[in-house]
């Protein structure tokens, strides 16, 4: 059997601290051209999809087993919560609910060093760029010789808490660099989004969730206090060690 040359490669990448998964994901701000690059999904789409459960605990967000087919702790929550059907119940459930991230592979035009990266991106974006690439005048805009350049631009008006991202493909046809190995280069190295995003064991989510329940949070090796949906007050210093016993709990 032949040997994983690719495989072998991001292994050693991996151990000699080469694969950075922070700088591998790009954040606009103000306003910037990048290019798109042609990304191969499992959705047939240049774009990734992944859910994530947020405002559990410390942690930014967790991907959803249930998306890759895998037994799941919070979707067990939820239907939990559905089944018991009481308004706090359901009000939980809807705060439990995974929310969509999009990522497409760029080249961020002016740091074209750092070579090609993932943008993340909510569901308005996600629909601006369906949109763009179904429209026949600018047809694939990730198109290495014959696409387009998008312009992105981040507004944040007075009083309101979120910023607006705006994307409009520019007019003239471009290629995505005028060296044919470049090109090859930034595409060949389009980051793993498996390799930035790791799915947590079944073990992991359920404590990260018992602990939430039970009023803390885990980051680390450090313990700190969060705000958690309970009733009484006064059983937040208690710690779970199953998941059906927070739930019931929380519903005493």
């Amino acid at each position: 059997m032949a040997l994983d040359l690719d495989a072998i490669r991001n292994k050693l990448a991996q151990l000699s601290g080469r694969k950075k998964s922070a700088s591998s994901l790009w954040k606009p701000q103000g306003k910037t051209n990048v290019r798109m690059l042609p990304l191969k999904t499992e959705n047939g789409t240049p774009f990734h999809e992944r859910y994530f459960y947020y405002n559990i605990g410390n942690n930014p967000g967790i991907l959803a087993p249930h998306q890759f087919g895998k037994p799941d702790p919070i979707q067990e929550l939820i239907n939990k919560l559905h089944d018991d059907g009481s308004p706090e119940s359901r009000e939980l459930a809807k705060k439990l609910y995974p929310k969509l991230r999009t990522y497409a592979a760029v080249v961020v035009r002016g740091e074209e060093e750092k070579g090609s990266r993932l943008w993340g991106f909510g569901k308005m974006v996600y629909q601006s760029l369906l949109n763009i690439l179904l429209d026949s005048d600018y047809g694939d805009v990730s198109d290495p010789m014959e696409g387009h350049d998008l312009s992105v631009t981040v507004t944040k008006q007075p009083g309101r808490q979120f910023a607006t991202t705006e994307v409009m493909p520019r007019p003239k046809v471009t290629p995505l660099s005028d060296d044919a190995d470049q090109i090859k280069q930034w595409i060949d190295d389009i980051p793993n989004i498996d390799d930035i995003y790791t799915l947590k064991s079944y073990d992991e989510i359920k404590s990260i969730v018992n602990n939430w329940l039970s009023g803390e949070t885990h980051d680390n090796e450090h313990t700190t206090t969060a705000v958690a949906p309970r009733k009484d007050t006064n059983k937040s210093d208690k710690v779970y060690t199953d998941l059906d016993d927070a739930f019931n709990d929380l519903l005493s």
